[in-house]
This record gives structure tokens, C-alpha cells and sequence, in this order.
């Protein structure tokens, strides 16, 4: 194993260039002759657009355009649409109605375009924005979860109930039989907040059009760049592939949320063809709450069903899941369905069905953010099991404990159809428990009373299902002098690819790094990628760089066997402290790979009718998902005079499968656990009820994790690598926050229950603590 080879602590060698300031971020582009864009967003929650007059607006100083919903339906502009069809629960077609760029006679969310304003300068643009004169007419608007669900109040007229569509899965009939049979039913209702993400840079895009070419170009800080180029093309401007570039520079944080395609995207390249000139537009902080896609936001109505000895018999959840105003594409359902195979975890049980509800409201639409629906789906099984202890006074552990998989029954097929290929889960618990001194917590507890203080601890057996199928593209391009370019079609947004990449292609071929160019975020550089969500980079990616560099070890192997003067069966490749070198079995004859691929490109030296060059792609395509998974507990104490709840203790033990470097794994644990417990504790998107008004747009309101909130977070790691790909990754992108919200929601729990409280949701905050531990009281 080399000092950069796989399993290596190698710092990242993307950090030098980023905090020495020399990344190039989206708003580091800069464009001669770029115009600058604003974007106009409405004012109300729901509301009929009587009249819009630009007269004023247009004639304003520095204007060069301002679109509207016309200026699109003119240019005969596509939306996204859903590829597929589901039911509604009457037996009706899915309703689904997407966003076509500019609201269309009625907004329905705080914060919907209806306007795009383009002049000389931002603050022209701005100036021009005041003078565009609406006149609205307020209609009723529904914006919580289960109110919107009772169709009260409609968010379209054509879907009075505000049901969108019915997913299903699991075996209802095998479910109810063994609800019939169960001893004890535990029923619960967990509400899992809304949230959104926050990077470090909002989004901006930047469009331009070239006559020449008739193409245009799109800066964007968009986590798969060749899927947002197919998407603009195919659905949106309806040309080829080819007349559309998409240029993703260093994003400052992506999290999911700047995963595909934003209206401003098509408002910029429409602006730019008009005006033929390029167009810039970026979010402002105080407006990403209004422009970008929220996440979460589900209610679950969740049953266990047990027998007389503990042991899990089956599992029923019925799930409200707020997408929001509009349907534009398939991601704003992929987090209400995609991951709810997870609810049944890493425990034995062996019937369960599920129903999400997709409910229509007056919010923006929510897709995918860290996670994607396997955070929500632990936290149910995981609070659920909790719970099912503290009411039948049995010991949480021992419930867990019980009725988890074992890893003999590897491979495991779940009763919502999933198929765990390996793991030892009991082996993760095991290990946490005794790093976190769990038989030491009654001591603690006792301590903290005396101190005027409740403690609590909770635990969770995450699972997430990761790394779907579907491909991923890399290629390793060697030069005449010798070095390399390495070309990726994942894209990195802080996960440090460059060093993981770089890693795996030096366990392969023993390349310096520093002698490797690395490239990702170009379609015209790259040639193909489907991006970057789902905790797949390392799994996919690298798994498809692993076959690109065994091509360039087959094609090398001919040219040093002609070289050496040996049969090629005889030419051996090997990495050692030198490289990677070609050598003639049984003998000291070798090449270094660096002369090998000089030789490539010398055509007096290369074997009769070998094709010239040292350049070979891969593409890797898993043919089922990889499951991450490990164990959680997390140790609180509160003030029960203020609420005030701080995190004492937090253990991971993690099962990613092979750990390409346990730096970055850690900084990945680390981020993800402190998202979740963001959520958990504080961050919450809040409307009033009666006006649809967001209550949280700034920091001021909308409360986010600082360096005093988390604590020092005590990372273990007990893997056991997959078969599913060449590199036995697992993935680990978003496994720190999937066990995060329950590990810490019941924790708090833990902490509440001696005084009477049995039931909490999140956020935790000071305020909410406070509150129940009064109604306990009383």
C-alpha cells in the first residue's frame, strides 16, 4: 500500500487551491459584456395576477429585457415533466403540474418568478423590478402538511383534495394478517420538519449564446452537469444535446438542492439568445428560502406490531409528504418514495406496507437534500422503537437487539424489497455502545440530577440504500511526456473527489498525484457523467475509474512486452514504492508506466497494428444498490428551567464498505451528523397559516448549527465491503445525517421521560423543550 493508495489518511490535495483563494466559484465568473438579471418574485402565497404592467419598468435606465411568461410560451419553451405515472388514491391519473419558468396567471408559493429583469448593472435591474406594477387578487392558501391534506383549502381548482398521487409498497394482506396476530401494537404520529439547504454560495448561473455556433453555453454550480445539458435540451429548448454546454466550476455546497434544473437556468439562456449577450443572475442569500427547492416535511402515521416476547411481527406507515406547489419533475417525488424500503431498517420484520401521500401546497416544491427520504424513514423505525420500549418498559437496546439481522443471514431480502447484500449490524451497536460507555449512563444520569440537570441518550441503526444503479463515466488520458489528465463525470462540491479519484487511481497505477490533472464539471471536456447525489461518487465513479485504469494496464502490458522483448502473458504489473511498473516474470526487466505511455505515442515502438496513444475510459453501472449503515448514540443534558439542550457526547460507528481515505470519511461523517442535528435541534421552515408568509427567511428566524452546538463527535468505523463493485465502497455522503434526527430526537426523549413526557418532535429547540416539560408539570 503506497502513501496515496486506497486506505491512506491523505490530506486533500484540493485544499491548498481552495482556501489559498484560488477556487473559481459561481460567482467568480465574469463575463465581457454580461448583463445582470433579477428576478421578481411574488409577494403572496396564492394569489390571481389581475394585471402586469412593464411599461414603466421597461422604460427604466439600463434595461435590456424583461420577460414573462409570454416571452416562454413564444419561444416555445418545454417544462420537465414526470416520465412517469402513478394513481391517485381514488383510482384516478397522477396530478402533476409543472412550473414552466414565470408564474402563468395565478402564483401559488411565496416567492414564484413572474417576472425576469435584465439590465446594465444589478442595481438598475433592482430599480426597474420596484416599477413592474401587479395587481393581485389574495386567494385562500394552505401551506401545513396535514391541512393541506384534508383539501380544505385547494392549491389547484383541477385537484380540490390536493392529493397529487399514491405510492405503495410492501404486502398489505401478509401486513394486516400479522397485525391480527400481534400481542402488543405500538401507534405513533412523527412530524418531520421542513428544511433547506444552506451553502456556503447560493445558486447564479451565467447564460450565453454564440450566433456562430448556434449554441449556448450555461455557469452553473449544478451537482450533474451533463444531466442538467440533457434536461435543457431535451425537455426544456428541445434541440440537440451538442448546442448546449454546461460549465460547473467549484460549488460552494450542494447538498442535493442545486441537483438539476432551476427556472433560472432557462431565463438566463433565453435572455442571452435574445439579447446576444451573456446574462448573469445570482440568488441572494435573503431570497435562496424563496427560489430554492425545501426538503423533508412529511407526517407519518407509524404502527408495530410485536409479539408476547418482543419480536418484531410487522410494520404499517401511512406518510403525508409535502412536495409543494408544483410538479415540475420526477425529483420532486424521488424523496417521498425512493428510500421508503428503509423503514423497516436493520431489523427481522417480516411483514410491512407503506403509503406516501403526495400533498399539494401553497410552499415551494421539495426534492432531494442529504439524505433524500432514508433520514425520514430511520427516524420513524428508529423513534418507533423507542418508543415501543418506554411503553412496554422493556430496555431499547435489548429491543433493538432482538430483532436485528443477523449478519449469517446475509443476504437478506427486507419485506419492502430490498436486498441487503452483507453487514453486521450487531457487530456496529456492539461497538458504539461500548465506545460511548453505555453501561456508564445510569452514573451519569444520576450526577447531572444533582447538578440540577436531565440527561438523556438515544440510539440509532441507521440503514440507507445508496449508489443506485445507473451509470458513471471516467477517463484517464496520458499525454506524449508522460503525465495524465484525469476526467470525471461525477462532480465535486466539497467532498474532496480530487484526492479520492486521485487515491484509487494511484492504488491502480502508482501515479504521483501531483503529476495528474484533474478535470470535472465540463460537458465538453468530460465526456459523459450522470453526476453527483445519492452517496454514489466513490462508488460508481471511482468503480468506473477502476475499470479505465485496468484498460490502461491491458493496453500498457502489449506495448512493455514488445518493449521487453517477452510474451505478453509474461509481463507482470505491479505498484510499488517507485510506481507502477511492467516487468518480465522471474526477472528484474521492467518499464515504469510513465515510459510505457511515452512509448504510446511513438509509433516506431509500438507492437504491429496497435493503435497509438494511452487513453481509456469506463464506465461502471452497479446492477443493484450498496446499503451503508452503522450505529448512532448520542448523550444530552438539559436545563429544565430554560430548555436549553446541550449535546454532551456523539458516537458513530460506520459501515461504508472500503474507506478510500478515513480523513475524508470522517469530514463526510462529521457534515452529515451535523445537518441531521441541525434539523433535530433547531432548523425549521415555519409559515403562518393564514397568510402563507414564510416566517423564517434569515438567519434571525430560521435558527442553523454554529461550532458551540456540536460536540466532538467520536467517529469508529467497522467495515465490511461490498461485492456490488470493484472497489467494495458502500458510499458515506449522506450516512452521518440518516442517523443523526432520531439519534438525537431520542435522546432528548430519553432526557423528558422521567418527568411525563411521551411524546416530542423536532426541532428540539429551547422554546419547545421548555413548553413540554410544563405541560408535564401540569
Amino acid at each position: 500500500m503506497g502513501e496515496f493508495g486506497i486506505g491512506q489518511p491523505v490530506r486533500r490535495f484540493e485544499d491548498k487551491r481552495l482556501l489559498g483563494g484560488n477556487g473559481r466559484f459561481q460567482s467568480d465568473n465574469n463575463l465581457h459584456g454580461q448583463l445582470y438579471a433579477y428576478v421578481l418574485r411574488s409577494p403572496h402565497a396564492h394569489a390571481r395576477i389581475r394585471k402586469l404592467e412593464l411599461t414603466a419598468a421597461r422604460d427604466a435606465p439600463g434595461v435590456a429585457l424583461i420577460l414573462t411568461v409570454a416571452d416562454l410560451v413564444q419561444a416555445k419553451l418545454g417544462v420537465m415533466g414526470v416520465p412517469f405515472q402513478r394513481k391517485r388514491p381514488d383510482g384516478s391519473p397522477m396530478f402533476a403540474r409543472p412550473f414552466l419558468g414565470l408564474a402563468q396567471g395565478t402564483v401559488r408559493h411565496v416567492g414564484e418568478p413572474v417576472t425576469f429583469v435584465v439590465a446594465e448593472t444589478l442595481a438598475q435591474a433592482k430599480d426597474a423590478a420596484e416599477l413592474v406594477e401587479i395587481d393581485y387578487e389574495a386567494l385562500p392558501s394552505v401551506t401545513d402538511t396535514a391541512e393541506a391534506a384534508e383539501g380544505k383549502i385547494a392549491v389547484w381548482d383541477e385537484c380540490p383534495d390536493n392529493l397529487s398521487n399514491l405510492f405503495e409498497a410492501g404486502n398489505r394482506a401478509a401486513t394486516e394478517e400479522a397485525f391480527s396476530k400481534a400481542a402488543h401494537i405500538i401507534q405513533r404520529r412523527y412530524v418531520i420538519s421542513r428544511v433547506y439547504a444552506h451553502f456556503m454560495e447560493p445558486r447564479g448561473a451565467i447564460g450565453v449564446w454564440e450566433p456562430g455556433e448556434d449554441r449556448f453555453t450555461l455557469y452553473a454550480d449544478v451537482q450533474y452537469p451533463h444531466r442538467v445539458r440533457q434536461a435543457l435540451a431535451t425537455r426544456i429548448f428541445k434541440i440537440p444535446e451538442s448546442k448546449i454546454r454546461v460549465i460547473a466550476g467549484d460549488v460552494g455546497g450542494g447538498f442535493g438542492t442545486k441537483g438539476w434544473q432551476y427556472p433560472e437556468h432557462r431565463l438566463v439562456l433565453l435572455a442571452a439568445r435574445k439579447l446576444r449577450r451573456p446574462v448573469k443572475w445570482t440568488c441572494e442569500r435573503s431570497e435562496a428560502i424563496q427560489a430554492d427547492e425545501h426538503a423533508r416535511d412529511n407526517v407519518s402515521d407509524a404502527e408495530l406490531a410485536l409479539d408476547k416476547d418482543g419480536r418484531f411481527l410487522g410494520l404499517r406507515v401511512k406518510t403525508l409528504a409535502n412536495v409543494g406547489a408544483y410538479i415540475s419533475s420526477e425529483r420532486n417525488l424521488l424523496a417521498s418514495f425512493s428510500n421508503v424500503g428503509t423503514l423497516t431498517g436493520v431489523y427481522h420484520i417480516p411483514a410491512a406496507h407503506v403509503a406516501v401521500l403526495a400533498v399539494m401546497s401553497n410552499t415551494n416544491g421539495t426534492a432531494p437534500y442529504r439524505g433524500a427520504g432514508r433520514p425520514e424513514a430511520t427516524y420513524v423505525i428508529e423513534r418507533l422503537i423507542d418508543d415501543a420500549a418506554r411503553e412496554l418498559g422493556t430496555d431499547p437496546v435489548e429491543l433493538r437487539t432482538k430483532n436485528l439481522i443477523p449478519a449469517s443471514a446475509m443476504p437478506y431480502k427486507t419485506a419492502l424489497n430490498l436486498n441487503y447484500d452483507c453487514g453486521d449490524f450487531l457487530a456496529n451497536q456492539q461497538k458504539a455502545l461500548a465506545q460511548s460507555d453505555w453501561a456508564g449512563f445510569r452514573a451519569r444520569r444520576d450526577a447531572a440530577k444533582v447538578r440540577g440537570k436531565l440527561r438523556g441518550i438515544g440510539i440509532a441503526n441507521p440503514i440507507e440504500k445508496a449508489a443506485g444503479p445507473g451509470q458513471e463515466f471516467a477517463e484517464i488520458r496520458f499525454h506524449p511526456s508522460g503525465n495524465a489528465t484525469l476526467l470525471m463525470g461525477s462532480k465535486n462540491q466539497g467532498q474532496g473527489h480530487e484526492t479520492t479519484f486521485k487515491q484509487v487511481l494511484n492504488e491502480k497505477l502508482g501515479l504521483d498525484p501531483a503529476s495528474v490533472q484533474y478535470i470535472d464539471g465540463d460537458t465538453d471536456r468530460v465526456a459523459f457523467g450522470i453526476g453527483t447525489n445519492g452517496s454514489r461518487s466513490t462508488v460508481i465513479g471511482g468503480s468506473a475509474l477502476w475499470i479505465a485504469a485496468d484498460k490502461v494496464i491491458a493496453k500498457g502490458r502489449r506495448i512493455a512486452a514488445h518493449l521487453l522483448e517477452a510474451s505478453e502473458a509474461d509481463i507482470e504489473f505491479a505498484v510499488g514504492s517507485d510506481g507502477g511498473n511492467f516487468s518480465v516474470a522471474g526477472t528484474d526487466r521492467r518499464l515504469g508506466i510513465i515510459d510505457v505511455a511515452k512509448a504510446s505515442f511513438q509509433s516506431g515502438r509500438l507492437p504491429p497494428g496497435l493503435e497509438g496513444g494511452l487513453y481509456e475510459t469506463g464506465t461502471f453501472a452497479p446492477e443493484d444498490n450498496t446499503y451503508p449503515n452503522g450505529c448512532h448514540v448520542c448523550e444530552v443534558e438539559i436545563d429544565p428551567d430554560t430548555g436549553t439542550v446541550e449535546i454532551v457526547r456523539y458516537v458513530v460507528v460506520d459501515d461504508v464498505g472500503t474507506v478510500v481515505n478515513p480523513i475524508g470519511l470522517k469530514g463526510q461523517i462529521h457534515g452529515g451528523v451535523a445537518q441531521g442535528l441541525g434539523q433535530a435541534l433547531m432548523e425549521r421552515v415555519v409559515y403562518d397559516r393564514q397568510s402563507g408568509q414564510n416566517l423564517t427567511g434569515s438567519f434571525m428566524d430560521y435558527s442553523m448549527p454554529r461550532a458551540d452546538t456540536m460536540p466532538d463527535m467520536e467517529i469508529f468505523s467497522n467495515p465490511v465491503p461490498t461485492r456490488r463493485n470493484p472497489l467494495g465502497a458502500k458510499g458515506a455522503g449522506e450516512a452521518g445525517t440518516v442517523g443523526a434526527l432520531p439519534a438525537a430526537v431520542n435522546a432528548v426523549l430519553d432526557a423528558l421521560a422521567p418527568l411525563g413526557v411521551k411524546a416530542f418532535d423536532m426541532p428540539a429547540t429551547s422554546e419547545r423543550i421548555w413548553q413540554a416539560i410544563e405541560e408535564a408539570r401540569a
